[in-house]
């Protein structure tokens, strides 16, 4: 240790102010009188007593219930804002896992104590990071550290990987047809019997939306999940597909790739589990869907005349090798044609029919004008609306950091329940501010999409003023994302014969295109 020579002659220990940080991953034992962080914190007093010229500082900084694994911590990042203010010059820890387990962030800790010209002392590892050898030490000892945690972690994986080897359950959600019971898999009658019907239906009819309807309407419901209700739940193409695709129904337990004989009990016989496969294999390749292929320009855009719900892209291949686009309606693919009847609508004559819409709505030029003077007025006032929210979000965030000051000075001189009721606040505080600050981010993003809009405005006006020659020399890609700048949505009735093009509102007033 560094030291200054006094007036005399005599060396004069360096006064250093020193703050003691203490840590433990659970809550558990907190509430008790003398706990874990006391522990801790005397044993570091005592250490910095038999220092010369340590004076302990006023704050504490003490993180009950919170992991090493990172240092999102809200005593250590009040404690490490206190280093880079010059405030502390020593930190005293009563092991150097406390500070972290993670090698990565101890590395980014160190460089901002250096940065600061501070230091760090774990008393029961005898180490100080203030010369070479205990940095050195310090290295050593986070590498042994972040290798036990790693092979912790590994551990636990081979555990359920062999688990699931000698076919056992491993947890997570139960299977639909079974139930757990002292940690394993037993059959659930009522459950079994609607799998067994899934699979009878399918073999049967070969669509899995017969299968989600047929169930539906017998009221065979699916298991609610937490965040479901029972009520009104329906089985759905794709909650049939991972039924049937699932080798656990006979008898097989999967870990990645690989598939082990289970405890449990099979549900459906070998067999037509295989002749399952073997259709399901069949009707994935007989159709594909598109969710963002670039081909379907009114992708995202077209809604069902019947029941309202988003129409997407999928596409067929005949024997004969030609290929068929569509939009068919998510209701009726998702829980068939009884809960919707409205039919797949051929692509091309769809599109086509919207374009040659939207050539006739812009011919005269007139679109384009009141677009223009519309998205004016609008980009406009967002840019008013911004500065004010802007405003706001800024007042905001200053008064819930001075908030979270306030509380956190309190927290330092106060013990027990007060000191809990405080930190409730602060937390409470805390999330305040972390809040209004996301907003804030969120808003500039929008400030920044807001410009880019009106730098797009002129393009976007010619685009209107010229639609059909600009129409024609796009990719596709941005066919549709002209489209979907223009268009709010199209709703097709194929029952009626009618197809409405809306246009999007640029203000309070839309404009709205209709044709038989």
């Amino acid at each position: 240790m560094s030291r200054r020579p006094s007036s005399g002659g005599a060396a004069a220990p360096e006064t250093k102010r020193v703050a003691i940080y203490t840590r433990k991953s659970t809550t558990m034992g907190l509430e008790q009188d003398f706990n874990s962080l006391d522990a801790q914190r005397d044993a570091c007093l005592t250490y910095i007593e038999r220092q010369p010229g340590w004076k302990l500082v006023d704050e504490r900084y003490d993180d009950g219930g919170f992991t090493g694994a990172n240092i999102d911590r809200p005593a250590f990042t009040r404690l490490m804002a206190d280093i880079e203010a010059h405030k502390v010059d020593v930190i005293v820890v009563y092991k150097v896992d406390r500070l972290s387990r993670s090698l990565l962030d101890f590395v980014k800790v160190m460089e901002r104590l250096n940065a600061a010209g501070a230091s760090f002392v774990s008393i029961t590892q005898n180490f100080s990071t203030a010369d070479a050898m205990g940095r050195l030490t310090m290295n050593m000892l986070m590498s042994f550290a972040e290798f036990e945690r790693e092979m912790i972690s590994e551990r636990t994986r081979d555990k359920i990987a062999g688990a699931r080897r000698k076919g056992k359950w491993t947890g997570g959600p139960v299977p639909f047809g079974y139930s757990v019971k002292d940690k394993k898999l037993y059959i659930n009658d009522v459950e079994a019997h609607v799998v067994r019907e899934a699979f009878a239906l399918f073999l049967q009819h070969r669509q899995m939306a017969v299968v989600a309807r047929v169930l539906n309407r017998r009221g065979l419901q699916p298991r609610a999940s937490r965040r479901q209700s029972k009520r009104g739940l329906l089985w759905t193409k794709d909650t049939i597909a991972r039924v049937l695709r699932s080798p656990l129904y006979v008898g097989l337990m999967m870990h990645g790739d690989e598939r082990f004989p289970g405890e449990h009990p099979p549900l459906i016989e070998q067999s037509t589990y295989q002749e399952a496969q073997r259709l399901l294999g069949e009707s994935g390749r007989a159709l594909r869907v598109h969710g963002t292929n670039p081909e379907y320009v009114l992708r995202g855009l077209l809604c069902c005349g019947t029941c309202g719900d988003p129409m997407t892209p999928a596409s067929t291949t005949k024997k004969s090798g030609k290929s068929y686009r569509f939009y068919r309606c998510s209701r009726r693919d998702k829980y068939g044609k009884d809960l919707c009847p409205g039919k797949p609508l051929p692509a091309g004559a769809i599109e086509d029919f919207v374009v040659a819409r939207l050539e006739g709505a812009t011919a005269d030029g007139t679109l384009a004008v009141r677009t223009k003077a519309k998205l004016e007025v609008r980009i406009l006032k967002s840019r008013a609306d911004y500065v004010t929210l802007r405003d706001s979000l800024n007042a905001r965030i200053a008064d819930h950091s001075a908030g979270a000051s306030k509380l956190a000075d309190e927290v330092a001189r106060l013990e027990g329940r007060a000191r809990e009721l405080v930190e409730a606040k602060l937390r409470i505080e805390a999330n305040n501010l972390e809040a209004a600050e996301s907003q804030l981010r969120a808003v500039e993003r929008d400030a920044v999409n807001l410009e880019l809009d009106a730098n797009h405005l002129d393009w976007f006006v010619g685009a209107l003023r010229d639609f059909g020659k600009v129409w024609t020399n796009m990719t596709r890609e941005n066919q549709g994302r002209l489209l979907r700048a223009i268009v709010a949505k199209v709703v097709v009735d194929d029952k009626q014969g009618k197809c409405r093009v809306e246009l999007v509102n640029f203000d309070a007033a839309g404009d709205a295109m209709e044709a038989a």
